[in-house]
């Protein structure tokens, strides 16, 4: 299944996009958006395979929008204006559809969305399962691969300053990285593989313990505007941890 995002300023043309979704077996509505700026704080807080977006929208077109996505899904552009098509094909879209469109265009659109998604994925997991690269795509010990929208990221793990559950993903917040890695990934799939630096402190929250500025109370502070609550079940150790490291009487 393919969860996409659909982004039109018109009611009526993105009621058109979520009943097109709709009528195609596999693809899913995640959410509809009358503004690439709503869709900016969906996207913070959810993440999607794909999005249909318009591109002549008020305050921030749909152009400008892909182009600001630090890791971009797969897009369809649907617009009135004809020559917004070759700077579509520029920011790599799967597909444009002009408007009006029907849905034997829009069908046409989701096939290739499809093709394009099966062909990433086929190409990610051939190189994961070479005889060489362990299937967890670690090629050294500071090195995992996550699954994040249709694309497959390197990640150094002492770059990891903390992951944070939301859901069924997670949220890997990185040095010098202002947005998280987004991924389908368990918690405790995510424990057993990082090593012994990183704790867990909540039932949302694991920490890299080289990371904390101070601990304030209940809370670990790992930077100024990052306070991470310690939970009930994860106190004795973490405190355990503080003792084994406390210099002082």
């Amino acid at each position: 299944m393919i969860r996409c995002l659909a982004i039109d300023d018109e009611p009526l043309a993105l009621q058109q996009l979520a009943t097109y979704i709709s009528k195609v077996p596999f693809l899913q509505l995640a959410a509809q958006c009358q503004s690439a700026l709503e869709a900016r704080q969906f996207l913070e807080q959810d993440t999607v395979d794909a999005i249909f977006c318009d591109i002549n929208m008020p305050d921030l077109n749909g152009m400008d929008f892909v182009k600001s996505l630090t890791v971009p899904p797969l897009v369809v552009f649907t617009t009135a204006y004809a020559e917004y098509a070759v700077e579509g094909f520029k920011v790599n879209a799967v597909d444009y559809l002009l408007k009006p469109f029907g849905m034997q265009d829009f069908q046409r659109a989701a096939l290739r969305l499809k093709e394009r998604m099966e062909s990433s994925t086929a190409v990610a997991a051939t190189a994961l399962s070479q005889p060489d690269a362990p299937s967890t795509a670690a090629t050294d010990d500071d090195t995992i691969f996550l699954k994040t929208e249709y694309r497959i990221v390197s990640v150094r793990i002492s770059a990891i300053r903390y992951v944070e559950a939301m859901s069924e993903y997670l949220k890997v917040w990185l040095d010098g990285e202002p947005k998280p890695i987004i991924t389908l990934l368990s918690m405790k799939k995510m424990e057993e593989r990082l090593p012994a630096n990183f704790m867990r402190i909540h039932r949302s929250y694991i920490i890299n313990l080289r990371c904390i500025q101070e601990v304030n109370k209940n809370r670990v502070i790992m930077e100024k505007d990052t306070y991470l609550p310690i939970g009930d079940m994860y106190k004795d150790a973490f405190q355990h941890y503080l003792d084994t490291k406390f210099l002082g009487k």
